[in-house]
């Protein structure tokens, strides 16, 4: 290909719906059905709409790969989910749409897209996937109606882009597309990426890359296996991996052993014949997990790694989010050195976070188990994955989990992991080996997100969540890890309340890292000693909580469970058996809410405070006692088991405002604000 770029155009929803000349969007036959439900709708115009209110300049909402069949035609490669779902917008918003967009022999999903008004009724003679995201968009939109609609509709057409990627026509389309993805269903981005790349490559190189690549691309599985199942010659595993498989023994790319036979190559019709049949990956035996992130983001977080010592890196444009993936690599200057160089970090930072960081084993979140594993692989008989600090060091082995997990617990979506880039970007540079070292920097780390990003307004939007971009300005100076905390502020009431005047809101991270220094400062002091409940340590241990002895396998069960999605006010908003309400300064406060499972939250948001008691401490575990597993939560509903037997507290009056303060001043003396 004599083109040396991706060939893309940047595009604002305007140019997309309303450009000249006229254009037709097809979405081809072997396209599912469009199927986007009213979360992933919510979100995206929630995005567009938090940006508006920043002022950002442009959004970038994704990308559109499409094929020129002439007459201003284009075939929907990728993106139609996307595509769609801007139109159905556009269409709630009043606004005409020039531009077409058709459902190839679809009658009617044409019919529907053609028909759709606010006032349209289902009927049998409807798609029903596209009014139903025709009625998402349209009450998602309503739930942020502002005095500035107008400005947020010229907003939408005007500053919200899209990357084009359009197919040329007189190119074999193999050089973009050697793979459909395992499920037959679109095309990935990353295989253009992988093209991309290769093409930069002799045929000796492109073999070794698109192993490595091949290795790495299956999340839920550790590399080493991969490479194991892979590769026919047992030596060259050991030559990257060591003799058990367990450690990164290579330095270049150019030390991975080389690959016999060649790659295939997929005309364009072959494709699109594999993407209407099963394409099975090959069996791979051994350990498998859930992944903590997918591999189009996992590249953004590689291409981070390789580019942060480039001079010509600019920082606060890069955006971890799979839908920049083609524009961020179209920003860097792609050559041999570059691709190899990529290449070798993508196996590396693919390798330490298999074995050093903590994923999620494949079962439920019970209370008996901590599903949070951080295990290395290994290639011996039995036992193929152990704790990575080993049996002798469990507490570190079980503070590491924690730390990590908490991180993940905090930032669940698959991109804009920042955490993780900083931890891999520790590990890079770090002896990886040195696992003390590691567990200082974790403890660091949640310090400086605590204390110099979610403590600093100036970093906060008006909902008291972190602006973009604000994590690399703090913790990358000139492009630098640094992770020791200035602790600049200290008045936590200042930014989140303290039951005075209204909160305008506490993220989850605070809530997390809280329970993390709840039980830390139980693992420093009590935990492995076998302490009566008369001991003076651990009398002094609940007295800093600020409640009574309560049961010590609370602490000892604690992990960060994935249920913990939601905040529950403990006195609740709602006027329950009479209760007179507290108003809404008093309990929108650190000292009355409660992080909880989102299934314990839906049922006994209303419950007052005692009613929780009763049902959230209930032997007989109709709650799930992982719903409920915040220690926070604990010390509150132990608080008010103390308040039932004082004879001046009891009918309504187990919490009241002064618990609620004294609460919160306990956790912020924790928390190190006092």
């Amino acid at each position: 290909m004599s083109n040396q770029t991706i060939p893309l155009k940047d595009i604002t929803v305007d140019d997309l719906y309303n450009g000249e000349p006229a254009t037709t969007y097809e979405i081809p036959i072997y396209q599912r059905n469009y199927a986007w439900e009213k979360e992933e709708i919510a979100a995206l115009i929630q995005d567009v709409y938090n940006a508006f209110s920043s002022g950002k300049d442009r959004y970038y909402i994704g990308t559109l790969v499409s094929f020129h069949k002439g007459d201003q035609i284009y075939e929907v490669i990728d993106g139609q989910q996307r595509l769609t779902t801007i139109f159905l917008i556009l269409r709630v918003m009043g606004i005409t749409c020039n531009n077409r967009l058709t459902y190839k022999a679809r009658r009617i999903a044409n019919a529907t897209i053609a028909s759709l008004k606010i006032s349209t009724k289902k009927t049998d003679d409807m798609d029903f996937g596209i009014k139903k995201g025709f009625d998402f968009a349209q009450s998602s939109l309503g739930s942020i109606v502002t005095s500035r609609q107008e400005d947020f509709k010229r907003y939408f057409q005007s500053q919200v882009h899209l990357i084009h990627y359009q197919v040329p026509k007189d190119i074999d389309l193999n050089h973009y597309f050697e793979v459909m993805n395992s499920r037959g269903e679109q095309l990935e981005m990353s295989e253009i990426i992988k093209a991309r790349l290769m093409e930069k490559l002799n045929d000796s190189d492109k073999a070794k890359f698109n192993r490595l690549w091949e290795c790495c691309s299956e999340m839920n599985v550790y590399v080493q296996q991969k490479y194991d199942a892979k590769t026919e010659r047992k030596e060259d595993v050991i030559r990257i991996f060591g003799p058990k498989l367990s450690d990164f023994m290579i330095s270049t790319f150019d030390e991975l052993p080389p690959v016999q036979g060649s790659i295939e190559k997929l005309s364009i019709n072959k494709l699109l014949e594999r993407n209407t049949s099963t394409i099975k990956s090959d069996d791979t035996v051994g350990d498998s997990f859930q992944p903590i992130i997918d591999f189009s983001n996992f590249l953004l977080i590689v291409l981070k790694l390789t580019r942060i010592e480039d001079e010509s890196f600019q920082l606060e444009e890069f955006i971890l989010e799979d839908k920049e993936l083609l524009n961020q690599f179209g920003k860097a200057v792609i050559d041999q050195s570059f691709v190899k160089k990529f290449g070798y970090n993508l196996l590396k930072a693919k390798f330490l976070l298999d074995n050093y960081v903590v994923h999620h084993a494949c079962e439920e979140d019970t209370i008996e188990s901590n599903p949070w594993k951080l295990q290395y692989w290994q290639k011996v008989e039995k036992n193929n994955c152990p704790n990575l600090a080993g049996e002798e060091n469990n507490g570190l082995q079980i503070q590491l989990v924690h730390l990590l997990s908490m991180f993940e617990v905090s930032f669940t979506a698959r991109q804009r992991k920042n955490y993780l880039f900083y931890c891999l970007l520790y590990l890079f540079l770090n002896d990886r080996k040195d696992l003390k070292a590691f567990c200082r920097f974790l403890s660091n780390l949640a310090d400086k997100f605590f204390w110099d990003v979610y403590m600093v307004s100036s970093n906060l939007n008006e909902r008291n969540y972190p602006l973009p971009g604000c994590f690399d300005q703090v913790l990358l100076p000139k492009n630098k890890l640094n992770v020791i905390p200035e602790k600049r502020n200290s008045d936590f009431s200042g930014i989140y309340g303290d039951g005075s005047s209204p909160s305008q809101g506490i993220p989850l991270f605070i809530f997390n890292y809280l329970d993390y220094k709840i039980w830390e400062k139980y693992f420093l002091s009590l935990r492995g000693r076998d302490l009566k409940k008369e001991n003076p340590i651990r009398k002094a241990f609940f007295e800093e909580l600020g409640c009574s002895d309560f049961d010590l396998r609370h602490f000892d069960q604690f992990y960060f469970s994935r249920t913990r999605r939601s905040l529950e006010h403990y006195f609740p908003q709602a006027n329950v058996n009479g209760l007179a309400i507290l108003d809404e300064s008093k309990i929108n406060c650190l000292g009355n809410y409660a992080m909880i499972g989102s299934e314990a939250n839906s049922s006994g948001s209303n419950w007052s405070p005692s009613a929780k008691l009763i049902h959230y401490l209930d032997s007989s575990k109709k709650t799930r006692p992982v719903s409920v597993a915040s220690l926070k939560f604990f010390i509150m509903m132990q608080m008010c088991k103390d308040n039932q037997n004082l004879p001046d507290r009891q009918n309504g009056r187990e919490w009241i405002f002064e618990d609620i303060q004294k609460h919160q001043a306990k956790m912020l003396k924790i928390l190190g604000t006092v």
